[in-house]
């Protein structure tokens, strides 16, 4: 069976160390501060991004999606590196115009086997299933369509939840979707956001970070879990955070499996300095 290469972008917060070692190209979205414009995770790392973002008086960064030209290199390197078919997994279409990039790149390349698959989330809820994407192309379990309609499946099986500190950053960058109704109301609450069907909407709304912060612990220990991952901007208890979920979830989870990741600057603009949240994988039905 040929080898089957898979493509995600860097919405998808994955770690650098962790795409190398499973394998996955990552294509890079573009982040500008002022007249200063960078691609996120090559020439700009997270933590520099957040060391940008935090800067006294720095400009609001802005964010565009990934270019036609970046897919286009990315599966033609797939394939010139011997794989018989590429499949791309990226942030919701309805939150980014890079699943369209991707979808012109594949036009570009006719005749090869490019598979997409819109994850309708975005950050690690597009990183999980990516990973899951690797996993089942390093065990040869399917050709690229076959991996990317298994995946395709999969979707329904993530959730996202994310606490801020503010909303103004999702209202400056445009991607606040149904959470509109919160402002105004939101004097001194803390909002924790989830994304259904690619669309951002509030979840929850509580008074103080400690409140917050354990409201998202029960949002992702609700069920059993395949996969877990800690997202954070800069949050001090991460780690004891992480611990406590593995704890916490009914019937138990391998350590390894819960992670932690830093917010990226694809996704960094729109929920600010402060947040942090998870994202999980369900088993399947």
């Amino acid at each position: 069976m040929s080898r089957v290469a898979v493509v995600t972008d860097s919405a998808a917060d994955l770690a650098p160390e962790t795409a190398r070692a499973a394998g996955i190209r990552v294509v890079p979205l573009s982040v500008t501060f002022g007249d200063a414009s960078f691609q996120a995770g090559v020439d700009l790392s997270n933590e520099e991004f957040w060391s940008r973002m935090t800067a006294p008086g720095a400009p609001f960064p802005t964010t565009a999606a990934a270019s036609p030209g970046a897919f286009q290199t990315a599966f033609e390197e797939a394939f010139a590196g011997g794989a018989g078919g590429v499949v791309y997994v990226g942030i919701s279409g309805s939150l980014s115009a890079t699943i369209q990039s991707a979808e012109m790149a594949r036009d570009m390349l006719p005749g090869r086997p490019i598979f997409i698959v819109d994850s309708r989330s975005a950050s690690m809820a597009v990183g999980v299933l990516a990973l899951l994407a690797a996993e089942m192309a390093a065990a040869a379990e399917g050709d690229a369509a076959q991996i990317a309609a298994a995946v395709g499946r999969r979707v329904g099986d993530t959730s996202f939840y994310v606490a801020l500190e503010t909303l103004e950053y999702l209202r400056r960058g445009g991607r606040i979707g149904n959470a509109t109704a919160l402002i105004g109301t939101l004097i001194s609450l803390k909002p924790i956001l989830t994304i259904r069907d690619g669309i951002v909407e509030p979840c929850d709304r509580v008074r103080t970070r400690g409140r917050a912060r354990e409201r998202v612990m029960e949002l992702l220990t609700q069920r059993p879990a395949e996969r877990i991952a800690i997202l954070h901007a800069g949050s001090p208890d991460v780690e004891e955070m992480r611990d406590q979920v593995v704890r916490r979830v009914p019937g138990g989870i391998d350590p390894a499996r819960v992670t932690i990741q830093l917010i990226g600057a694809s996704i960094g603009p729109h929920v600010g300095p402060g947040a942090y949240g998870g994202v999980i994988l369900y088993p399947p039905g």
